[in-house]
């Protein structure tokens, strides 16, 4: 039979929702067929990007902690020997 046939027997209405069935059901079909397989490999891809981003970042602060720590020991050498040569100076003028 053709549509024209099955709307004159069953009606438009009939004929309408059973059209918007099997489109709703062939939409379903192709997402879990093609879709769902695609997006569940993009979120093991995406979790594994974000636990790389975090070793990134905790590196980073280790990295910046380090730093911070040398640059504090150079500062306190570097205020240690200037201390040293104050006191020296000092000892050689009241002589």
């Amino acid at each position: 039979m053709d549509i024209v046939g099955l709307i004159n027997k069953f009606g438009f209405p009939i004929v309408a929702a059973f059209g918007l069935g099997y489109f709703i059901y062939y939409v379903w079909q192709w997402v879990t067929t093609e879709i769902k397989p695609v997006t569940s490999e993009a979120s093991k891809v995406l979790v594994d990007l974000i636990d790389r981003i975090r070793m990134l970042d905790n590196d980073l602060i280790r990295l910046n902690q380090k730093v911070n720590v040398i640059l504090s020991l150079r500062n306190e050498k570097e205020n240690d020997d200037i201390s040293k040569k104050k006191s020296h100076i000092s000892e050689s003028d009241s002589k």
